[in-house]
């Protein structure tokens, strides 16, 4: 495939702009977004700022509308394949009121303020134990019922390809202590990337935990959308999780090497994904987190690899993360989306990128602690291709 015709049809992955900025939740243009240190960055102009009016939640859903910036022609949003065909790669919705009703309130969102799970709710900071809201059983996930994904944030436009998210999370919400203030830049760019990077500060010590929630269908979506057992999975990962019944780790780590979460060397998603294993039992499937190989922490390395044997399409994605979530939607139950598309169980795969689950409560696991004068910073790139 030419770098022409990839550049061009790139554009259109804006499914990933699209849906992963209503999937971030719900934006609201304003001026205000921007944070310093990414207006160099991301390639700001300020006659491409936009002069829309931020709305609250309330007004939008008065309103029935949302507007959502789109950079192709092209429809629906996606990605080519081998022969050029387009399809949509990433689960979502068509507008506004079917975001915020969604069956699966985490599809194609952006999470805080913890991405995964906290047993029970609860953790301990500087001597005091905090309580967090539960919704996921006797558990936290994702932030709560009311997290990030619910929120208007501020979103300024930074040039044709790049957009910032702004959000100040106040002290107490959903149970969190100190306030919370994040920013989160969209970036397209030309080698076919979706770059995702991530700043929060705190005016007092408190726990960030960031991460996206992309369904990923790189097989495209349908009515019904087919399953992922056929996609061709690699995890750069030695070590995984082990959970208990209620998908929280149970502070093991323990080796990838002959048990079916083995993906250093690529196979199908399906291959094992029903073995008769406790762990798959537990998850109902794969949705374990995965300690990254790193060299150094904080780097930015290659994390995992999808392709698609049919389309040929590839997802590769790189952070600077410890972990990586792996979900292949055990528990999606054929909801309708976009462009009359229906997602049947296991028809997607996430990558979620993050500290580990319930790290607050195994001070083993890397640290999402921040204090005040500490920035949280996280990149990660879904880079897109065709590997005939």
């Amino acid at each position: 495939m030419t770098a022409s015709i990839v550049n061009k049809t790139f554009k259109s992955i804006v499914a990933a702009s699209a849906a992963l900025i209503m999937a971030a939740s719900v934006a609201a243009c304003g001026p205000s977004a921007a944070t310093p240190s990414d207006e160099g960055s991301t390639g700001s102009d300020s006659s491409s700022s936009s002069s829309a009016t931020a709305r609250t939640l309330d007004e939008i859903k008065k309103s029935g509308k949302l507007k959502v910036a789109v950079f192709s022609d092209k429809a629906p949003f996606g990605y080519v394949d081998k022969d050029g065909n387009y399809a949509n790669l990433i689960q979502g919705h068509d507008n506004i009121q079917d975001v915020i009703n969604s069956p699966e309130p985490f599809l194609s969102v952006l999470i805080g303020r913890y991405g995964n799970r906290i047993k029970e709710g609860k953790f301990i900071l500087h001597g005091k134990e905090y309580h967090l809201a539960c919704n996921d059983g006797p558990n936290h996930l994702h932030g709560g019922p009311t997290g990030f994904h619910t929120k208007v944030w501020d979103a300024t436009r930074m040039s044709d390809s790049a957009v910032v998210l702004k959000y100040t999370s106040p002290y107490g919400e959903e149970g969190f202590t100190g306030e919370l203030t994040v920013w989160v830049a969209y970036t397209l760019t030309d080698d076919n990337e979706f770059v995702i990077k991530y700043q929060a500060t705190t005016n007092k010590t408190t726990i960030c935990n960031l991460t996206h929630h992309a369904f990923f269908s790189i097989q495209g979506i349908a009515n019904p959308t087919p399953t992922v057992d056929n996609i061709i999975c690699e995890v750069n990962a030695n070590y995984y999780l082990p959970i208990d019944e209620y998908s929280i780790p149970t502070g093991e780590i323990l080796k990838v090497e002959g048990t079916p979460f083995d993906f250093r060397t690529p196979k199908p998603i399906g291959q094992d994904i029903n073995a008769d294993n406790e762990q798959i039992k537990n998850g109902q499937g794969y949705d374990h987190n995965y300690v990254l190989n790193k060299t150094e922490e904080g780097e930015l390395s290659f994390a995992a690899r999808i392709k698609d044997p049919v389309s040929c399409r590839t997802m590769e994605v790189y952070t600077t993360e410890p972990g990586l979530q792996m979900y292949t939607g055990n528990f999606l139950a054929g909801i309708s989306g976009q462009f009359g598309a229906t997602f049947p169980r296991r028809s997607a795969v996430c990558f979620e990128a993050q500290k580990f689950p319930d790290t607050p409560n195994h001070t083993y696991f890397p640290s999402c602690r921040l204090n005040p004068g500490e920035t949280y910073t996280q990149k990660t790139i879904y880079k897109f291709g065709i590997d005939k």
